[in-house]
Order: C-alpha cells, then structure tokens, then sequence
C-alpha cells in the first residue's frame, strides 16, 4: 500500500490556529478491483485530529487525493519486475492466435484490458500473421518465433525472457524496454530496429545484425557487455 501524505494550509477556509490536513491517500491494488481512501481531518491544539463531518474544504482535500491517487495509476508500469512472479498461464481457447490481432489498445505505453499471453507459443517460420503487429506488454518466455517475419512489430514492454527468436527479422520494429532475458536471437536482424530500454542479459547474439539500429547510450553500453555479439555486429554497435 502506497501513502501520499499532503498537507495543505487553509487559513481563509478553517477556523483560526487550526489548518487542514489531508491525512492520508492510500492506494491500495487487491487482486480484482482498485480503490483509494481519501481521509480529511481538522487539527487543533488540543490533540489529534478530528475528522470534519461537515467541511467546505474537505472537498478540496479528496480532490487533491484523488489526483494524486489518478498520478499513481497513471504512472504505474505492467512490466513483470525480475523477481515478480508471473501470472498464470491463460486457460483461454486459441490463446496463441492471439498474436495475429495483437494488443488492440496498448501502443507503445503497454496498456492492455487482459494480458496477451503468448508462452510456450510456436510461431516459427511464420511469414505474414505476425508483420506490423501490435504485441506491447506481451508475455512470450519460452515461446519460438524462429525464422518469423516480425518486421515493423511494436513489443512495447514485452516479457521476452527464455524466448527463441532465431533468424527473425526485426527491421523497423519498435522494441523498447522489452526484457530478452536468456532469449536465443541468434542471426536475428536488428535492422533500423528501435531498442531504447531493452535488455539482453545472458541472450544469445551471435550474428545478430545490429544495422541503423536506434539505442540510447546507457542501453548500448550495456549490450556492449554481451560477449556473444560478433566482431561485426560490435562494429555496427560502435562498441568499443
């Protein structure tokens, strides 16, 4: 549970040598719903505070939880946390086939209505279905995508890990903060491919094409570390 205390002075709108006190905006995620209690009080001198039953600025106060608690939700983030579990895997008819339609909502913020569960799914050598699909926040450890045609996908925020991605073709993809932990991406093309954020702990690089690709600084440096991307693809990288 997240606390955002704020205090606020309302010197114009409480009684003198008393202020309002927002004290506290707790957030709190059960496994179904989402809720956010919004408690005001007025302070005194003679002790804690007393909760305002009637208040022109206790309004004032859960409006300013309220934007806070919509901040918090705002800027919260589905990307699976190394050491968070992952939901379990959906029971949901011809879940695989979902990747042909792709996250309908999600673009590049990783939204999504129910997880895009893709693991364990075999789309190798696959030529069309998955090209300039939408796959953001997709969770696809251990699945096989060798040999697939994923030109211009955007995986916004995808959970890659133990993934097998041998010999695709990624040019003109979007694959930003996208986790390719222990993933196979041997001979993969990364050609004018977006990888800002990204991380390659442990994958597999060799002959991996690194082509135009756009990376920031920080994430080049530590894909550089990878020690099984070939003299050319270093090249390419501007490793040094």
């Amino acid at each position: 549970m997240a606390a955002l205390p704020v205090q606020f002075a309302m010197n114009t709108l409480s009684p003198p040598h008393s202020a309002l006190k927002l004290r506290r905006c707790a957030t709190k995620e059960p496994p179904s719903s989402f809720s956010v209690r919004c408690l005001a009080g007025e302070i005194g001198d003679d002790g804690p505070p007393k909760f305002m039953k009637k208040s022109p600025a206790k309004e004032l106060a859960c409006i300013a939880c309220g934007v806070l608690a919509a901040c918090t939700v705002t800027f919260a983030s589905p990307v699976i946390a190394a050491n968070q579990r992952l939901p379990p895997l959906s029971t949901e008819p011809n879940r695989c086939e979902r990747a042909f339609v792709g996250n309908t909502i999600g673009q590049a913020n990783g939204v999504y209505d129910k997880p895009l569960d893709l693991r364990f799914c075999d789309y190798s050598n696959d030529q069309s279905n998955l090209k300039g699909k939408t796959l953001s926040a997709a969770l696809m450890s251990d699945a096989k995508f060798d040999g697939a045609n994923m030109t211009e996908v955007v995986m916004s925020k995808a959970y890659a890990v133990g993934a097998s991605f041998k010999g695709v073709d990624f040019s003109n993809a979007v694959l930003d903060r996208v986790n390719f932990g222990k993933a196979d991406l041997q001979g993969v093309v990364f050609r004018n491919t977006v990888l800002s954020g990204s991380t390659f702990d442990e994958a597999k690089l060799e002959d991996a094409v690194f082509e135009d690709t756009i990376i920031g600084y920080i994430d080049l440096q530590k894909l550089c570390t990878n020690k099984s991307i070939t003299e050319e693809g270093r090249s390419e990288l501007g490793c040094r």
